[in-house]
């Protein structure tokens, strides 16, 4: 228990650190987009109102657009990647992605390709991840990049050896590890879902025993990207 508290704090402590860096790349992407498509003075802003980094962006300065172009910004901002369901601060709309639709299970198998060469290695009887498996971590980030929006599941596994409620929370605990360190390498925490099957679902014709089955596996748990539902249409203001 003490040890998933821990890594569960850690993985808060590490969303808190990446966040403000997640928000300024987004607010310059953004500022890129609005500029392509000569929205100034329009500005994004990726914090709530608690102040608080956000994926959900502001749109303030078009109050003196026809809408438009109110329009072409906001699907040009939505179409950021990495950017979830945006607003107008006058309130007149919610934006859909422009963005053409990407198959997610591609990031499945490109992340599948990676540890089947290879594998991501912990310290013996520990959720800490081995130093030598933080390059192929950063692998897995690239891989999973182009399909931001989808929802990605991690799934750590243990080989039989030890009691299974053990072997559980340690599955857990290793799963959550790795979520933590995706996160730190910029993949939205809210994307990402951990879990432990413990021994539970051993490698096809590998005996349960066998410390192969001791791994972390990748799927997808949405079959679609999630793009931002409208929840108004542009309008008088």
């Amino acid at each position: 228990m003490a040890g998933a508290a821990a890594i569960a704090a850690l993985a808060a402590i590490a969303g808190q650190l990446n966040g403000p860096d997640m928000a300024e790349r987004l607010e310059v992407r953004a500022a890129e987009a609005i500029a392509e498509v000569g929205g100034a003075p329009v500005k994004a802003h990726f914090y709530s109102s608690r102040g608080l980094p956000s994926r959900h962006p502001l749109l303030t300065g078009g109050e003196g657009l026809d809408e438009g172009l109110r329009d072409r910004v906001a699907k040009a901002v939505a179409a950021v990647p990495g950017v979830g369901g945006l607003r107008w601060s006058d309130g007149t709309a919610l934006a859909e992605s422009a963005a053409p639709p990407v198959d997610p299970l591609h990031c499945e198998e490109d992340v599948a390709a990676l540890l089947n060469a290879r594998t991501i290695r912990f310290e013996e009887s520990s959720a800490r991840i081995d130093a030598a498996s933080q390059d192929l971590i950063g692998e897995v980030a690239a891989a999973l990049r182009p399909c931001l929006g989808s929802i990605i599941a991690i799934i750590g596994h243990t080989d039989s050896s030890g009691p299974e409620p053990g072997n559980l929370r340690l599955s857990r605990q290793r799963a959550e590890a790795v979520r933590a360190a995706l996160v730190r390498r910029g993949i939205p925490d809210d994307g990402l879902r951990a879990r432990g099957v413990g021994a539970s679902e051993p490698v096809p014709g590998l005996d349960p025993a066998d410390p192969a089955n001791r791994r972390i596996e990748f799927s997808v748990v949405a079959t679609m990207p999630i793009r931002p539902t409208p929840v108004d249409t542009p309008g008088p203001r």
